[in-house]
């Protein structure tokens, strides 16, 4: 587990870079927090990472979005609005489980059984005019991904 203060949306969307840096193919992340904790201030600093370079907006409406980025495809989903866990099977969320595509799943608790195990789950709650941010590994890839982060930001106080 790793925990940091997140000072600002730009320090949100650092973190969300640091995280482009670390990510493997298939990686699956979950993303938790109120309304407004900054859920995808992160993924848009993730994308625009990699070259994204249009709008990076909330896909509350629309549940998903996907992204084709440095070679790779990424799904940003916004589960808040879901009525059924089994319209994740509708919206083609089995065809995203290929080994490659990159997840990133806020309010992955509305999805209930139907959601793979993530790789990493990542916790922003509100701190004053910040955030506190966890990130917990679930799996090897997610170790990997927390000691990536870990050596970027050693490397950053150098």
């Amino acid at each position: 587990m790793m925990e940091r203060f997140l000072d600002s949306a730009a320090a949100t969307e650092r973190l969300g870079a640091g995280l482009a840096a670390a990510l493997t193919p298939g990686c699956i992340v979950y993303l938790h927090g109120d309304l407004g904790a900054g859920k995808t201030t992160l993924a848009r600093g993730l994308l625009r990472a990699l070259g994204h370079q249009g709008n990076v907006k909330s896909p509350t409406f629309t549940l998903v979005e996907p992204y084709q980025v440095a070679g790779r495809r990424f799904f940003h989903w916004d589960l808040y609005r879901l009525n059924d866990s089994e319209e994740l099977d509708y919206l083609g969320l089995r065809d995203q489980l290929d080994g490659e595509s990159v997840l990133l799943i806020e309010w992955p608790e509305r999805g209930s059984n139907e959601l793979p195990t993530p790789d990493i789950e990542i916790t922003l709650t509100y701190a004053g005019e910040g955030r506190h941010c966890r990130l917990t590994a679930c799996s090897a890839a997610g170790e990997a991904l927390l000691t990536a982060l870990a050596t970027q930001r050693l490397n950053q106080a150098h």
